[in-house]
């Protein structure tokens, strides 16, 4: 049974990810947000950022989600972040979207950094390039949705000392789940 599942997870995250446009690197995604309308402003008032260029996630009531990226802060890369999920619940399907944490301050940042982070407790909804998050975790509550790749929404504050967007790539996945994304920080090593 437990290897059924897995190639279904499997089956969903290569399903998810066919069609999807090339993942880019972290300049060409940090463009797509600044040019949001609501995550824009994000890039002046924070003291730094985590950008993911694509998270591939699937699942057939047991899901999973992967995604690499980098961490920067006041202009400079600081480090490589890997997120993990593990999510069990209602979910079908595969799905790639693009993630940018903002960090408010030193503090924020320092938290994010110093060992494993979680936020957990999620429910979303995402399909092509629509999509509509809410998350409640050990940073508080965060919602987001975006319309297309140029027209990223989400709330408009800092919650906990973090905010976070979404912007959907492709695929198509339903999802309510229990499950939180984890976070692994590594720290550039100087050249």
């Amino acid at each position: 049974m437990n290897k059924l599942v897995s190639v279904a997870v499997m089956a969903a995250m290569i399903g998810g990810s066919i069609g999807l446009a090339n993942a880019g690197h972290d300049s060409d995604t940090a463009a797509l947000f600044q040019k949001s309308n609501q995550s824009s402003e994000f890039f002046t008032k924070s003291y730094g950022y985590a950008v993911f260029p694509t998270i591939l996630k699937g699942g057939a009531g047991i899901g999973a989600a992967h995604g690499t990226g980098n961490v920067y802060a006041q202009g400079h890369r600081l480090g490589h972040v890997t997120m993990n999920q593990v999510s069990v619940g209602a979910q079908l399907g595969g799905e790639g979207y693009s993630e940018i944490i903002f960090f408010r301050d030193k503090q924020a940042l320092e938290d994010f950094t110093s060992g494993n982070f979680e936020f957990s407790a999620d429910a979303g909804a995402i399909a092509i390039t629509a999509a509509a998050d809410v998350s409640v975790g050990t940073t508080g509550l965060d919602t987001s949705a975006s319309g297309n790749k140029k027209n990223a929404d989400t709330g408009s504050a800092f919650n906990h000392g973090v905010a976070v967007f979404t912007i959907a790539k492709g695929g198509l996945m339903y999802n309510v789940t229990v499950g939180g994304q984890k976070f692994s920080y590594s720290a550039r090593t100087p050249a």
